[in-house]
């Protein structure tokens, strides 16, 4: 349904972005550095699952109807700074921040929630899936909400592979750190630092002269 220049011409596109640094590479870091290389994957795959949920939004027209709506984009921006907020005390108080060998199922769970929650109060995130997936679908070439639900499918698969390894490589490093005496306390430090360095971008934002 989608031809092969346009496909390739998306997933060129979805790396640039990949490689430029953003909130999920800096979420994916600091948990694969806090929590070892599974919380490293368990952020990957919180932020995958939220890229399915803007994209089916995207393509439902739900994310238009949020984005009607003038308040919305400060609504969302508020709750997701208050949320990471909560996240930075959370990793601050004793014993926030786990070792990669001390880490249990619940714990990855509740990292994979985290990263989705995270990514579904960004104005930002829901406003880049209504405008940027649209550039790639050709009418022409079949039914338009399919074309979507199928690039947004490809770019949460690109997603979880490109966070996986980025969360592996920090894993790597925080397992380093652990020998280290203090390491505990500079892994929940960094961790609250760069949960309160994405709270302040988004009380930051600027709201789009249109829509959200």
């Amino acid at each position: 349904m989608i031809d092969t220049g346009t496909l390739s011409l998306f997933v060129l596109a979805v790396l640039a972005l990949f490689l430029s640094p953003g909130p999920n590479m800096a979420f994916v870091l600091s948990h694969g550095l806090a929590h070892g290389t599974r919380g490293g994957f368990a952020a990957a795959v919180g932020i995958s699952a939220a890229d399915l949920v803007h994209t089916l939004c995207a393509a439902t027209g739900v994310t238009a109807l949020v984005a009607a709506w003038p308040p919305s984009f400060d609504v969302l921006r508020y709750a997701g700074a208050v949320y990471l907020l909560w996240l930075a005390w959370q990793a601050l108080r004793p014993g926030g921040a786990r070792h990669a060998a001390e880490a249990q199922p619940a714990g990855f769970a509740r990292i994979v929630r985290m990263a989705l929650l995270n990514n579904l109060v960004n104005p930002k995130a829901l406003l880049f899936f209504m405008v940027f997936l649209p550039q790639f679908v050709n009418p022409a070439r079949g039914h338009v909400t399919l074309q979507l639900l199928m690039l947004g499918v490809i770019l949460s698969l690109m997603a979880l592979v490109f966070n996986t390894v980025l969360g592996a490589f920090s894993g790597q490093i925080g397992r380093r750190l652990q020998a280290r005496p203090g390491a505990a306390k500079f892994q929940r430090g960094f961790l609250a630092l760069v949960m309160a360095g994405l709270a302040l971008r988004l009380l930051l934002l600027d709201r789009p002269s249109k829509g959200i």
